[in-house]
C-alpha cells in the first residue's frame, strides 16, 4: 500500500488545487509572500542601528513607518501647513504638501475608530490594500491571460523586489489597489464607475494626469477601430468625460496647495525641494529632469546617451510580442505613465518605487511556462527584495538612497 499511496498523494493534492477557487489560490500566494517578506524585514530590523526615526533594533511597526512614513504621520496628525517652509537660501523647502491626503486621511479615520496609534494602523492599511490589490490583479490579468499565467503574474507582483513597501507606511499599496481597479473597469468599459475610483486614486498618489492621457488614447483608439468594435456616440461622450475628469483631478491637489498657502506654485516648488540636493534649485521644465539626472550620475555626454537609449528601449519594449499580448489598454497605461514620469520626475533611488504602477508588465514576464524559469525568477525577485531593503530602506549613517 505504501507505494500506491505515494503515487496517489500528488494526484489528491492536484485535485484539491483544481477545486480551490481563484481567490483561495491568490490568498495563499499573498500569505506566503508576506511571510517571506516579513522575515526579511525582521532580519534587517534586528541589525538596524539608531537613526533619525527609530532606536536600535526597532520593532516591526516602527521600522515599517520610517522615511516618508513620517511625513504621512504628520499629515494624519496635523494636516498641512498654511505657510510654506523656506530654507536659509530663501527657497521653498520640504513639507507635507508633497504627500497627498488619501492614505493618511484613511489611516486617521481608522485611528479615531480604533483608538490605536499611527504605526500599527498605517501598516494595517497597507497590508489590507496589498491583499485587495493581489485579488484585483488576478481579475485584471485573467482578462488578457490564461488563469495559470494570471496567477503567476500575481506571484511575481507579490514577490517583486519592491513588494516590501506593500506592508510599510507608504501610500503605494492603497494607490495600486485603486489603480488596478481603475484598469479593470477600463477593460470592462464600465466608465461610470471610474469617476469615484479616479477621485480617490488621484488624491492618493500623483496619477490623474497620466490616467487622463491613457483614457484619451483609449477614446481615440476605440473611435478609430469603431468599425469592428462599436463605439456609440453616448459611450464616446462618457469615456471622454471620464478622461477630462481625471485631468481635473490631476490638477486638483496643486490647485488646493496654491489656494491654502497663497502660492500658486506651492506644490511644484515643494516637489522640487527633494531634487535640490542633487542639482540645486531649478525651475520645473518638462522632459528635462531625466537628462539632468543622467548628467549628474554619469556626466556628459554619457548621461544623455544612456537616458536616450533607455527611452528608446522602453518604446521598443511596448511592441514586443509578450507585451503586446497584454492588450491595447494596459499598454496605453504603461506608455502614458512612463511619459508622465519622463515629463516630471527626477530619477534617483526612489525611481524603482515610482515604477511600480507599471506592474502590468509583470504579465509579460509571467508568460514562460518553464518550471526552471519560474522558480529562478521568483528567487531572483526575493533576492531583489533583500537588495532593495539593504540599499534603500535600511539606514547606515548618512543615507542618500531614500526609498
Amino acid at each position: 500500500m505504501g507505494p500506491l499511496r505515494a503515487h496517489r498523494l500528488p494526484a489528491a493534492w492536484l485535485a484539491r488545487y483544481r477545486l480551490t477557487p481563484w481567490w483561495g489560490k491568490v490568498l495563499v500566494v499573498w500569505a506566503l509572500s508576506r511571510l517571506v517578506t516579513t522575515s526579511l524585514v525582521l532580519v534587517l530590523a534586528s541589525v538596524q542601528g539608531p537613526n533619525a526615526w527609530t532606536g536600535a533594533s526597532p520593532k516591526y511597526t516602527d521600522f515599517a513607518t520610517m522615511w516618508d512614513g513620517r511625513w504621512y504621520n504628520i499629515v494624519a496628525i496635523g494636516g498641512y501647513p498654511s505657510v510654506l517652509p523656506v530654507t536659509d537660501a530663501g527657497q521653498i523647502g520640504e513639507s507635507a504638501w508633497a504627500f497627498m491626503p488619501g492614505y493618511p486621511v484613511l489611516a486617521r479615520l481608522l485611528m479615531e475608530l480604533s483608538t490605536l496609534p499611527w504605526a500599527p494602523v498605517a501598516v494595517f492599511v497597507s497590508v489590507a490594500f496589498s491583499l485587495g490589490t493581489a485579488l484585483l490583479l488576478y481579475r485584471l490579468m485573467i482578462r488578457v491571460q490564461s488563469p495559470a499565467t494570471a496567477l503567476f503574474s500575481v506571484v511575481l507582483f507579490c514577490v517583486a523586489p519592491l513588494s516590501p513597501i506593500l506592508q510599510f507606511a507608504y501610500a503605494e499599496s492603497m494607490y495600486l489597489f485603486f489603480l488596478t481597479l481603475a484598469l479593470y473597469l477600463l477593460l470592462e468599459r464600465r466608465y461610470w464607475l471610474l469617476f469615484p475610483v479616479i477621485a480617490v486614486m488621484a488624491l492618493t498618489r500623483p496619477s490623474g494626469l497620466a490616467f487622463a492621457l491613457a483614457l484619451g488614447l483609449h477614446v481615440i483608439y476605440r473611435f478609430v477601430t469603431r468599425s469592428r468594435d462599436p463605439f456609440a456616440p453616448r459611450e464616446r461622450m462618457l469615456a471622454a468625460s471620464v478622461a477630462v475628469f481625471s485631468a481635473l483631478l490631476g490638477l486638483a491637489w496643486p490647485i488646493t496647495a496654491g489656494v491654502v498657502t497663497g502660492d500658486l506654485m506651492a506644490y511644484t516648488d515643494t516637489e522640487l525641494a527633494w531634487r535640490a540636493p542633487y542639482i540645486g534649485y531649478q525651475e520645473l521644465v518638462p522632459f528635462t529632469a531625466w537628462f539632468q539626472s543622467g548628467v549628474w550620475w554619469l556626466g556628459s555626454p554619457w548621461g544623455i546617451v544612456v537616458v536616450t537609449a533607455l527611452i528608446l528601449a522602453c518604446a521598443v519594449l511596448l511592441f514586443t510580442p509578450a507585451v503586446r499580448g497584454l492588450g491595447v489598454d494596459l499598454r496605453l497605461w504603461v506608455a502614458s505613465y512612463g511619459l508622465y514620469l519622463l515629463a516630471v520626475f527626477f530619477p534617483q533611488s526612489s525611481t524603482f518605487r515610482l515604477l511600480m504602477p507599471m506592474f502590468p508588465l509583470l504579465g509579460a514576464a509571467a508568460l514562460p511556462r518553464s518550471r526552471l524559469y519560474r522558480v529562478s525568477i521568483v528567487l531572483l525577485f526575493i533576492a531583489g527584495q533583500w537588495g532593495w531593503l539593504l540599499i534603500c530602506w535600511g539606514v547606515d549613517g548618512y543615507d542618500w538612497t531614500p526609498p
